[in-house]
């Protein structure tokens, strides 16, 4: 179960709910140049190219996390800021999160390193209808600690990324996302190359209603045996 804080016009009230279906929604920008981008800093690190833009993977709901702390196999894993979209009995809200993910296990197959690692979520959402009008606006930042320096390893708007209406309806037609479901919209490239790192911290910023959800997480690598 995950909890969460809700934020809906002058109304906050606290929820308890069963994510049930995990979507990651990858190559899902809109801009053709900057899916290239995207494309040549994994291929950099040895991981093929996409089969189709967008591709959506599915992965096992209980990765979905709201831990201040994950383990993961080997130093091999990076954070990936994405827009979260939560679809509720009462309809669709946004969070954040990062798409952890196992890079060594990425050039064997995208798929497949989708089920390796944790995937961590915000802990405060906020109702879709109250952010699509200026949803371009919204802004992704990230910062890592590497080498125990803390660094601006992504940042931009959700202007660069297909809105959620979009990827809905790509992913589950004019049915749109059945309550339980949580979908991964998208990241941004990473300043400097994607690499490791020892904490993870992510905000989606409204500079409209100026208010940003947060959360952080540190990055426990676990020793490979052979």
């Amino acid at each position: 179960m995950l909890t969460f804080t809700r934020h809906a016009g002058d109304r906050t009230d606290t929820i308890a709910t069963a994510i049930e279906t995990l979507v990651i929604a990858g190559w899902a920008g809109r801009d053709e140049a900057a899916i290239r981008h995207h494309i040549h800093e994994l291929q950099a690190i040895g991981v093929p190219p996409p089969s189709s833009v967008p591709v959506f993977y599915r992965g096992a709901a209980s990765l979905v996390t709201q831990a201040q702390r994950v383990e993961v196999l080997g130093p091999d894993s990076s954070g990936e800021i994405e827009p979260v979209i939560v679809s509720l009995a009462d309809g669709l809200w946004v969070t954040v999160g990062s798409d952890h993910t196992d890079r060594k296990a990425e050039t064997y197959g995208i798929a497949l390193s989708k089920q390796m690692c944790a995937k961590p979520v915000g802990t405060v959402l906020w109702r879709h209808d109250e952010v699509a009008p200026h949803w371009d606006e919204l802004v992704l930042r990230s910062h890592a600690v590497i080498g125990g320096e803390r660094v601006l390893y992504q940042e931009g708007s959700l202007a660069a990324l297909r809105p959620p209406e979009d990827l809905i309806g790509r992913w589950a037609g004019t049915t749109g996302l059945p309550p339980g479901t949580l979908m991964f919209g998208g990241t941004l490239g990473a300043i400097g190359g994607i690499r490791p790192a020892a904490r993870f911290e992510m905000e989606l910023a409204d500079p409209v209603l100026k208010r940003s959800i947060v959360h952080a997480y540190d990055v426990v690598d676990l020793p490979v045996v052979s």
